[in-house]
């Protein structure tokens, strides 16, 4: 028994220095990432909360759509894994055309819809004056679509190759120049006319611009990658790995849009409450989201261990793995519960300055829903490193079915009925969010128990097909 004992214990820390190992890289890019989108929010912030409220609601409307394609995009990675493990070179060139030609599509569909959005926002009977300016941001911002989304497959190229480097490298320039950017064309510095939130989206689409060409650079001339041409004849379709991408990747991007929406309907019901509440809903959602990147970034390394493991057939790796990540994911949160817990002023601070006198009312609020976000900190953790277990032995279909209900049966009913029914306003609708995020992480985590105690790799592969 104590020879058991001793083993489980081993395999445990083994493990975990495995997964930290693995994931710190990976979660440093999520931070830098999401380090753009903060700069834009800060400087939003600068301008006004009217403006900050425009630059919410854009955002509300835009990334369930930027993020459900990323989602979708995200299957190139294993898909060229897979290929490289059994030396089909030819198919990694295939199946990363094929993804340009993806993200293209997704960037057809989305942007004349997004380019919408002022007739959107009145038809949701908000603002017209937060309508007009948020159609002076997504004019230009909307164009970042196509960049990103081809970006991010050639992201997830390199990935599949354990080069993340360069990632990390382009990104934390594209961190400057975009700030560089906002200060120039938001405020008309350095010369620059003073363009407000549309200087933002022109930013935004430029260095987005400059991150794709960057890395396309990187991919033609490295010799790692020369040998796939990846641009020749890229106007020839492949109409089967073409679907297959959209197959596998619907399942993805459809869970992580759901997620995304129900936060983008809470926008919205806080843009009925009025634009103070919005501006405070807004920096408690980017300092939300700051957080929530460090288990995004170790959920990616949860899909390695758990698949490796899962393909080794391996039932004792495949739990431990799943364990040892689900505890990281909530232990981090637990970090960040603390911190959002003792230090709510000053957080919010650093996005509405206290010395004007206009934006008090929009602290207050930002530091009472922060008091809520610090609640489901654990469950945010848990539910986004449960699902990548999950993905980890193939299990997205049902995942999808039940976050899409906890999100939009649990989490977006509640939000309504406490915020408006019972009148507790913005405090309600994310009393509302929590609930649908607490149920989602404990669906997750029961699944993932109930799939890998009496683990069967037959069964599981005989539901697959």
């Amino acid at each position: 028994m104590k020879k058991f004992q001793k083993k489980m214990s081993s395999s445990y820390y083994l493990e975990l220095m495995k997964t930290c190992s693995l994931a710190w890289p990976l979660i440093i890019a999520q931070l830098a990432v999401i380090a753009i989108n903060t700069t834009d929010v800060i400087m939003m912030g600068w301008l006004g909360p009217q403006f900050l409220a425009a630059g919410t609601l854009s955002s509300a409307i835009l990334h369930p759509i930027l993020l459900a394609g990323i989602g979708m995009l995200s299957v190139v990675t294993p898909l060229v894994a897979q290929n490289l493990s059994a030396r089909k070179y030819k198919e990694v060139r295939r199946t990363t055309r094929q993804g340009l030609w993806v993200a293209a599509l997704l960037s057809l569909i989305s942007i004349p819809l997004l380019l919408q959005i002022k007739q959107i926002i009145i038809m949701l009977d908000l603002d017209a004056n937060i309508a007009q300016l948020a159609e002076d941001y997504m004019s230009m911002a909307a164009w970042h679509l196509l960049p990103v989304f081809l970006f991010f497959v050639l992201r997830n190229l390199v990935s599949a190759h354990s080069d993340t480097k360069v990632i990390l490298k382009i990104t934390l320039i594209a961190i400057l120049l975009n700030a560089l950017g906002n200060y120039a064309l938001m405020f008309g510095n350095f010369g620059f006319p003073a363009l407000g939130l549309k200087g933002a989206g022109i930013s935004t689409t430029i260095v987005n611009s400059c991150m794709f060409l960057a890395l396309l650079a990187y991919v033609l001339t490295h010799r790692r990658y020369k040998r796939y041409f990846i641009l020749v004849r890229i106007y020839k379709p492949d109409w089967k790995i073409f679907s297959k991408i959209l197959k596998l990747g619907s399942p993805v991007g459809l869970m992580i849009a759901a997620e995304a929406g129900l936060f983008s309907i809470a926008a919205i019901f806080m843009g009925w409450l009025g634009t103070l509440e919005l501006a405070g809903h807004a920096v408690a959602l980017q300092i939300a989201s700051i957080a929530f990147m460090i288990p995004l970034g170790l959920s990616n390394a949860t899909t390695i261990r758990v698949g490796y493991s899962y393909g080794a057939r391996d039932k004792e790796a495949v739990i431990v793995a799943g364990w040892v990540s689900i505890a990281l994911g909530i232990g981090c949160m637990f970090s960040t519960l603390i911190l959002f817990s003792v230090f709510p002023y000053q957080l919010v601070h650093m996005f509405l300055d206290p010395e004007i006198t206009s934006n008090n009312t929009a602290i207050g609020y930002a530091v009472s829903y922060l008091f809520i976000v610090s609640l489901f900190q654990l469950a945010d953790g848990g539910q986004v490193v449960a699902a990548a277990a999950l993905r980890g032995i193939n299990d997205t279909k049902l995942p999808m079915y039940l976050a899409i209900f906890g999100y939009w049966c649990v989490g977006m009913p509640t939000a309504y009925i406490l915020g408006f029914v019972l009148e507790y306003r913005g405090v309600g609708v994310w009393l509302g969010l929590a609930s649908g995020l607490i149920f989602v992480a404990f669906v997750l985590i029961y699944r993932y128990w109930r799939l890998t105690k009496n683990l069967n790799f037959d069964k599981l592969q005989q539901a697959e097909r």
